[in-house]
């Protein structure tokens, strides 16, 4: 029943990201049109970029699902850059002269925590736990996998 939902899910983010590519079309479309024609401001290419790294997010999401789907596994480190990803966004986007500034400082905290926390499982060494029948978990998990499918 899980299994079935996750692919729900991934046909469905399918569509958020078809949906978005359209979105991101025809936002650089008007905003090309709009006079003065054929010249982008500041705030239009931050709204194209904020448009664009939102399918970019969407995609992400959509390899977790399609990885967890293939894996049975979450897979943290591409969790977290997705997660960098949606942060970047923010701060591509962000209004400066709006913006509060102890908001700043918690989307700094945040950039920090989650380029840590990205640095750490990546310098993480990857190891195998040997079982007791002689053979490594990624070995169970594959025959797990194997003898369900």
């Amino acid at each position: 029943m899980i299994y079935f939902s996750v692919r729900i899910l991934a046909v469905l983010m399918v569509l958020v990201i078809i949906m978005g590519v359209i979105d991101v079309g025809w936002t650089l479309y008007q905003r090309v049109l709009a006079p003065p024609t054929l010249i982008l401001t500041i705030s239009d290419i931050l709204g194209v970029f904020g448009a664009f790294m939102a399918v970019l997010i969407a995609i992400e999401i959509f390899i977790n699902i399609t990885i967890y789907l293939r894996e049975d596994v979450i897979h943290v480190k591409i969790v977290i850059a997705t997660a960098l990803m949606a942060v970047a966004r923010k701060v591509i986007i962000l209004d400066m002269e709006k913006s509060e500034p102890l908001e700043l400082i918690g989307l700094a905290l945040l950039v920090f925590a989650a380029s840590g926390a990205y640095w750490l499982v990546h310098k993480t060494p990857v190891f195998t736990l040997n079982l007791p029948n002689g053979n490594s978990s990624e070995d169970d998990d594959k025959s797990d996998r194997e003898a369900s499918s």
